[in-house]
């Protein structure tokens, strides 16, 4: 009986929880998929296409163009970030201690802070053509190197790019620097010991035992580059052309701009499943990897 009646009271203390997210989550998740079948404007009759909004996407040069610019996006935001932040939170975790640590822990975690519009507002400014960035460029001798970055063909994707570097950058060296403080120092003793250097101590020590942590770096910026929207939007409203056209900014545009609510329920459900095919295999590793 006593067991019971706690199933109960913990249910009771999930229950307000569970039904935010059944309203927010779960329930729009399921009209989405709902939508993703039918040719709707978003006033009159739906009328039923079956697979035909996914035929499309996939069909579409533009739009299976985004899903590929977010692809593009991921080794910006994931893998450059992770690889910077374990190396950036070596070298700190042997450098910088005490007070410095902190320092150096708040500015590089400042980005995270910023909310992502203002982010993109303010590089927007850096990176236009009579920005800060084409005036270091000048003063050091490379005004032939100067463009409009964001309004570049060849360049906006990459400058789109290196923003979220700089947004994820701090978040993910505070995470696995923290993980570097849980590390048992004995064990680099006795790699000491037996003449292993900084780099053999980081490839066998270091990354191995930060495979939890790696896991969740990747994760939380695998998502943020395929879901991107906020600095894209912001910052080039995926122009030039689609040059830096991604899911989230073309689903707004089917949607709010186009009335084309199918067509956009099918891109992000779409986006859900690729998110998933790709999350999911980096869990199992990491899991894998900790056991």
């Amino acid at each position: 009986m006593g067991v019971h009646r706690e199933t109960i009271i913990g249910w009771l203390f999930v229950l307000p929880a569970l039904v935010v997210y059944t309203v927010f989550v779960l329930l729009p998740l399921l009209l989405s998929i709902q939508y993703s079948f039918f040719r709707w404007d978003g006033i009159g009759a739906m009328t039923w296409v079956g697979l035909n909004n996914y035929a499309t996407v996939l069909e579409d040069p533009d739009l299976l163009g985004t899903i590929f610019n977010a692809f593009k996006l991921v080794i910006f935001f994931s893998f450059i970030p992770v690889a910077l932040g374990l190396v950036v939170a070596s070298i700190m975790n042997r450098v910088a201690t005490g007070r410095l640590g902190e320092v150096a822990r708040t500015v590089l975690f400042l980005p995270q802070v910023i909310p992502l519009v203002a982010a993109g507002i303010i590089w927007g400014w850096l990176l236009a053509l009579p920005g800060l960035i084409n005036q270091i460029l000048r003063a050091i001798g490379l005004g032939a190197a100067t463009r409009a970055w964001l309004g570049d063909f060849d360049w906006a994707l990459p400058a789109v790019g290196f923003i979220g570097v700089w947004v994820l950058l701090g978040f993910c060296t505070v995470l696995l620097w923290t993980g570097m403080t849980k590390l048992d120092p004995a064990l680099y003793e006795s790699a000491r010991i037996d003449g292993a250097g900084w780099f053999t101590e980081f490839a066998r020590i270091t990354v191995p035992l930060l495979k939890n942590e790696i896991g969740v770096c990747m994760t939380v910026t695998v998502i943020a580059a395929l879901a991107a929207f906020d600095i894209v939007y912001v910052s080039t409203a995926g122009g030039p052309g689609n040059e830096t056209a991604v899911p989230g900014i073309q689903i707004y545009i089917l949607a709010f701009t186009q009335q084309r609510i199918g067509l956009a329920s099918a891109l992000a459900v779409m986006l859900m499943a690729l998110v998933l095919i790709v999350i999911l295999p980096i869990q199992f590793l990491t899991r894998e990897a900790t056991q």
